[in-house]
């Protein structure tokens, strides 16, 4: 029995994951250095920044491999996890931001990266549900054939 064959990714989901793969290579750096230079200063902070590093490499994992259905809910579950994390901490940044100390990837809804990380996850999701991965078509059981 032969698997359908993907479609390639093209067009917007190849840029959606460059960007996806930019974001969590500046996150990365970002916290690393934060980390080990300055973690006393304001943990919170650079832990969350480490945490959407993390959030950023899985959701370019899963999207590149979404057309399998596994990577697919997990693309899914981390966007949302990204947008859920860049509302809450945006939010939080500004109305208390003596919480953080430093700023994170995501304080003020991203704007010390252009608001990408407030864009993005809209972008991904809006990507997920336009291009689900094709529904695996059943071979017909050639044991089962009568006599």
């Amino acid at each position: 029995m032969s698997s359908p064959a993907r479609p390639r990714m093209t067009g917007i989901g190849r840029v959606l994951v460059i960007v996806y793969a930019i974001m969590a290579l500046g996150a990365t750096g970002r916290s690393f250095v934060q980390i080990v230079e300055r973690f006393d200063e304001a943990p919170l902070a650079y832990t969350l920044s480490a945490m959407s590093a993390v959030v950023y490499i899985v959701a370019t994992l899963a999207l590149i491999f979404a057309g399998r259905p596994g990577w697919y809910v997990v693309a899914w579950v981390a966007i949302v996890f990204e947008l859920a994390g860049v509302l809450i901490i945006g939010t939080l940044s500004l109305v208390a931001p003596e919480l953080f100390g430093h700023p994170t990837v995501w304080s003020w809804f991203g704007m010390g990266y252009v608001f990408v990380p407030l864009v993005l996850p809209f972008l991904g999701l809006w990507w997920l549900a336009t291009h689900r991965p094709a529904a695996r078509q059943t071979a017909p059981d050639t044991a089962a054939v009568a006599s």
